[in-house]
């Protein structure tokens, strides 16, 4: 087995504080392994230009550091001007629909918050999770009928405060 090379040598007692560091920068693991290999590729094939008797690991956290602000400049100026990937995905998709979704469901959940409490927990319950009438009842410790006609009650202010016409008024 061969000796360690002196880039090696230097490096080994080093690497924990170093990837500390690129953690520190980088705030997440995945982006300060990446940050530390980046920084010791670059060291290696730069190791000529390290002068011998100066701090190794100055030297080296230097070149992290330049490497960590050239990735960022990297990235704004990348950001500029593309999209992130994930914006493709909806290329030839009509948005009006999820958006209206969206403002609708809205809309709804503002007006639920209006409603009478005991109202707006059994609208809770069966129209939006879905619970059936006996099963509501359960969870609130309520008969049937109180159910049921909290349920009409709330579903009839619901839908006053949206602004829907019912035919059954």
């Amino acid at each position: 087995m061969s000796s360690p090379s002196p880039f090696d040598s230097e490096l080994a007692p080093v690497w924990p504080r170093l990837r500390r560091f690129a953690y520190a920068l980088a705030r997440n693991a995945a982006d300060a392994d990446d940050l530390s290999q980046m920084t010791v590729e670059k060291a290696f094939r730069s190791f000529d230009q390290y002068q011998a008797g100066t701090r190794f690991d100055s030297w080296l956290f230097r070149i992290c550091r330049t490497v960590w602000i050239d990735q960022m400049r990297s990235q704004t100026r990348k950001a500029a001007y593309e999209a992130p990937p994930e914006a493709g995905e909806g290329i030839g998709h009509d948005p009006r629909a999820a958006t209206d979704a969206a403002i609708d469901l809205k809309r709804a959940m503002a007006a639920m918050q209006r409603l009478p409490e005991e109202q707006r927990e059994v609208v809770a319950l069966i129209l939006v999770d879905g619970f059936g009438y006996r099963e509501a009842a359960e969870i609130l410790g309520q008969p049937i009928g109180t159910v049921s006609s909290r349920l009409v009650r709330g579903r009839q202010a619901l839908l006053a405060l949206l602004g829907v016409e019912t035919s059954d008024d």
